[in-house]
């Protein structure tokens, strides 16, 4: 008995030892560059967040990028001549799986009511759709301006009336809530933050990165875990290098809604599971519509249908938009639900028909030399963060992280770029052979956005991706809606899929 004792002791010890030996011997990842430990306080304290895949933001799906030819597929009848073809690509990105809806508008509405409406009542009200884009002076649309937004008959239809900037301000509402949740998912705040937040205290990324944002710390901010500590032992802010935000959503450009509309993924095997393998480089056939098991046709009569189920929400005729009774063609007089008719091979829903969408371009007729062959996009009017007198941060008085535009006197020396805004960069001059005559003899201007995929009171010609069309930022249709799109880090082919073609080391003779 004692000899048993005994031994169940050297044993216990033992693995006692071997887990402390584990525990205390474990070697930190160390720099290739210097030899310095990463995340070890005793050597500086540098932090590094292991490598990790992009999670998929709520809403989004993946799109990997790649060359395609952007512009018209038919003829232009419409004699705009400006979607003129011309082959560029596209970097992988996300897009969301549907057009925001009904619910998801008011879900934003709720909160800026619930956090400014006492001391900033005009941010609600200038968030509020037009819902008397629905009036006509010869229809009896009514029900449809006192209903469409509100009843939850109508929830999951797309939201209509909603101007272009009021889209990009949805967009950054829903990049700040969306990674608010993650830093309390990680227990880098608490789930209690939410109620301390005031109208010049609510979370912005920008503004918590920059340590603006008095947030309440969770578990993990109080825990001994180094990646989240200062050298010191301090407790600090998440940064993007850790990981643990997303980029933030926007609307689609012009050239990436597109490309999403196309989904040439399904001409070509994509890359396998094992490593290796690739596709084809596929472009068969240049798709009239967003669907590629159908590449021209508008019904689907695989299942030997007398007629077939219409693939998209539009309208057939002149005073044709669904059909007869017993018989409707597409089922929806207006927008259907957001989920409703046929995905394309990205798995994406109703980039033909239901609603066109606002894009982030600013619209121009296109020239053959107009924009870069690579992330084509017009628009662009660079901002930095704001510094006070004293050369720090500041928040504005809804407590976002102030932004100034870059100026051209810090753009003269630069070789890729040599002013802060460039909207008309290439525009009305000698090289483009393009002008206008802005407020005059044009309805174009740098208010002017491409809306893009017809609608459920458009013919068919608009269902082409490549079909396009503007609008003024400050007005909105009850034919327009949009959709919110992200960025893409990491491997262009998606998650598990390394960057690069990468082969055995040679070995070197000695």
């Amino acid at each position: 008995m004692h000899r048993l004792t005994s031994v169940s002791m050297l044993l216990g010890a033992s693995i006692i030892l071997s887990m402390s030996a584990c525990s205390f011997g474990k070697k930190k990842e160390k720099s290739s560059a210097t030899g310095w430990n990463y995340n070890d306080p005793k050597m500086g304290g540098f932090s590094v967040a292991k490598n990790k895949d992009q999670q998929t933001g709520p809403g989004l799906v993946f799109v990997q990028g790649g060359t395609f030819a952007m512009g018209a597929t038919e003829q232009d009848v419409m004699a705009d001549w400006n979607n003129i073809p011309r082959r560029i690509t596209v970097s992988s990105f996300y897009i969301d799986e549907t057009e925001v809806a009904n619910v998801h508008y008011r879900e934003y509405l709720y909160w800026l009511r619930r956090m400014y409406d006492e001391s900033f009542p005009d941010v609600y009200r200038k968030a509020l759709p037009d819902t008397l884009v629905w009036r006509s002076e010869l229809a009896y649309n009514e029900p449809l301006v006192e209903y469409y937004f509100r009843h939850p008959a109508y929830n999951d239809y797309p939201v209509v009336g909603v101007n272009w900037k009021q889209a990009v301000d949805y967009c950054k509402w829903r990049s700040n809530r969306v990674n608010e949740k993650m830093l309390i998912d990680k227990g880098l705040l608490s789930q209690n933050d939410m109620k301390n937040q005031s109208d010049d205290n609510t979370f912005d990324t920008k503004a918590y990165t920059a340590g603006l944002y008095e947030g309440i710390p969770g578990k993990m901010s109080k825990s001994t875990k180094e990646q989240f500590r200062n050298a010191d032992g301090s407790p600090r802010t998440a940064q993007f290098e850790d990981g643990v935000m997303l980029p933030n959503y926007r609307l689609p450009t012009e050239a990436e809604w597109e490309y999403a509309a196309l989904g040439y993924i399904g001409q070509n095997p994509g890359p396998s599971k094992k490593e290796g393998k690739r596709g084809e480089e596929l472009i068969m056939n240049k798709q009239v519509y967003s669907w590629g098991t159908n590449n021209s046709g508008l019904r689907d009569i695989r299942r030997g249908a007398w007629q077939g189920q219409f693939l998209a929400n539009f309208k057939r005729g002149s005073g044709d938009n669904m059909g007869m009774a017993g018989g409707l063609n597409d089922r929806a007089s207006i927008p259907g639900p957001v989920i409703a008719f046929f995905p394309n091979t990205f798995g994406i829903y109703n980039m033909s028909g239901n609603v066109s969408e606002w894009v982030l371009d600013v619209y121009r007729p296109l020239n053959p030399i107009d924009g870069d062959d690579f992330n084509y996009f017009r628009g662009n009017k660079f901002q930095t963060t704001y510094m006070n007198g004293e050369s720090e941060p500041e928040k504005d008085s809804l407590g976002h992280l102030k932004m100034r535009d870059v100026t051209d006197e810090e753009s003269a020396n630069r070789l890729n770029y040599q002013k802060g805004d460039v909207i008309n960069y290439l525009d009305g001059d000698s090289l483009s052979n393009v002008e206008y005559g802005y407020g005059i003899t044009s309805l174009i201007n740098d208010k002017s956005h491409v809306v893009k995929g017809g609608s459920w009171n458009d013919r068919a010609y608009w269902l082409s991706p490549g079909a396009r069309r503007y609008m003024q930022e400050d007005m909105a249709t009850n034919t327009v809606g949009f959709r919110c799109a992200m960025d893409r880090v990491g491997s262009p082919e998606g998650n598990k899929f390394k960057t690069g073609q990468l082969f055995k080391k040679q070995r070197q003779k000695r």
